[in-house]
């Protein structure tokens, strides 16, 4: 008889243990929700047939890095990895061997992330197909190709510690606060860096370079930010790639399909209340339009090669052909997204709530780089807009990019 009730008792044990031991559907659904608006998928897959297996190559002003594993195979994944490994990972940016991660991968932001939202992320991971993947090792310059500099980096500019509530602020506020400065990192495109690749301080969200092109500001900047736009125009571009008054370019286009389209709408739409709620940061240049030759030669491109899209008027065909009077990320200070949709084209992201096509072609070898700075300058200073000239070296070294 005890040595039944020893065994019952045993059981019971176990099957509490395990059940305490093992996430809930809820812990597993929120861990995806905060994976999908993170977009680490977006990083970590090189090869479609195995998402989540890391190797996918980023490039950084500095070189090249190798994302990793997520995926739980024990032996290049996140099998073996403890759940404080994981959270010292994200919270704080050190791997499992005590060494530093580059941040490319945005620990700087990740470090919001509350500890319970972070093994929420881990116990999805865990749920993955486990693929064996070994990365490539950083190809960094020196002396950034030594992980060590990194214990410097992040003395200087690395400040960890979790997203703390406003209470002057709504619940809907705080969430989009919590998802933009954390899991979504959007300040690590669209917030300017030093030349050591950090965020410049006092420049939230006013635009950054990435990879040839320009993420335009997210505050409420008069020309290149998000004055005009309202909240539903900010929800409807997150969640199609489109609005009525701009398009997604080549990188957020990527973010849309693979992130932002798939989060909630109660959390782009969080997204959007916080985004509005930014003040204008460092002024916008004062601008000198350009002299009436130059509209002249850039008007006479825009009739030959564009008219027919986005007509006379630069209205377009909204949702399908960009309008372009007041279109903020034409008029943004720094003109490489414009530069590389006129040279490479375009394609419009089709996405479930969007899924109807547009595109523009490729100029690069139709048009010189005096007209493409022509054209450029005439459609950033016409029916309204206003915008830094653009001169023909800029184009030549965006030729090179």
């Amino acid at each position: 008889m005890r040595a039944i009730l020893a065994t019952i008792l045993l059981c019971t044990a176990f099957t509490i243990g395990r059940a305490q031991g093992e996430p809930s559907a809820e812990t597993i659904a929120r861990g995806k929700a905060l994976t999908v608006a993170a977009d680490c998928a977006g990083c970590h897959t090189a090869d479609p047939s195995k998402p989540f297996a890391g190797g996918k190559r980023i490039d950084t002003p500095f070189g090249g890095i190798y994302s990793p594993n997520l995926t739980p195979d024990r032996e290049t994944g996140l099998g073996a990895s403890s759940d404080e490994e994981f959270y010292r990972a994200l919270h704080d940016g050190v791997a499992r061997d005590g060494s530093r991660y580059y941040p490319a991968f945005p620990y700087p932001n990740f470090t919001k992330i509350t500890r319970d939202d972070v093994l929420a992320i881990r116990a999805y991971l865990a749920t993955l197909t486990p693929f064996r993947n070994i990365k490539p090792p950083p190809e960094l310059r020196w002396p950034l190709n030594y992980r060590v500099v990194m214990r410097g980096w992040d003395l200087l500019f690395f400040r960890p510690g979790t997203f703390e509530v406003n209470p002057n602020k709504s619940e809907e506020w705080n969430r989009g606060a919590y998802l933009v400065e954390g899991a979504a990192h959007c300040g690590g495109c669209h917030t300017p860096k030093n030349m050591f690749g950090a965020d410049k301080r006092g420049q939230p969200y006013g635009g950054g370079r990435v990879q040839g092109w320009f993420a335009p500001r997210l505050d409420s900047a008069d020309r290149g930010g998000l004055k005009s736009w309202s909240a539903d125009d900010i929800v409807e571009y997150l969640q199609t790639g489109r609005n009525g008054r701009s398009h997604a370019g080549k990188l957020m286009a990527e973010v849309v399909v693979n992130s932002t389209s798939k989060m909630s709408d109660a959390d782009v739409r969080a997204i959007a209340v916080y985004l509005k709620d930014l003040p204008a940061g460092t002024p916008e240049p004062a601008v000198t339009p350009p002299p009436q030759a130059e509209m002249a030669a850039g008007a006479a491109v825009y009739a030959r090669a564009c008219i027919a899209c986005h007509e006379a008027d630069g209205s377009g065909a909204p949702r399908i052909y960009p309008p372009l009077p007041g279109n903020a990320n034409l008029q943004s200070d720094d003109p490489s997204s414009t530069l590389r949709i006129i040279l490479d084209g375009a394609q419009t992201v089709t996405t479930p709530r969007a899924p109807n096509t547009g595109s523009m072609p490729a100029y690069a070898r139709e048009l010189s780089d005096q007209q493409i700075a022509d054209v450029a300058n005439y459609i950033r200073n016409s029916w309204g807009n206003a915008a830094p000239l653009v001169t023909p070296a800029q184009v030549a070294k965006a030729r090179r990019m």
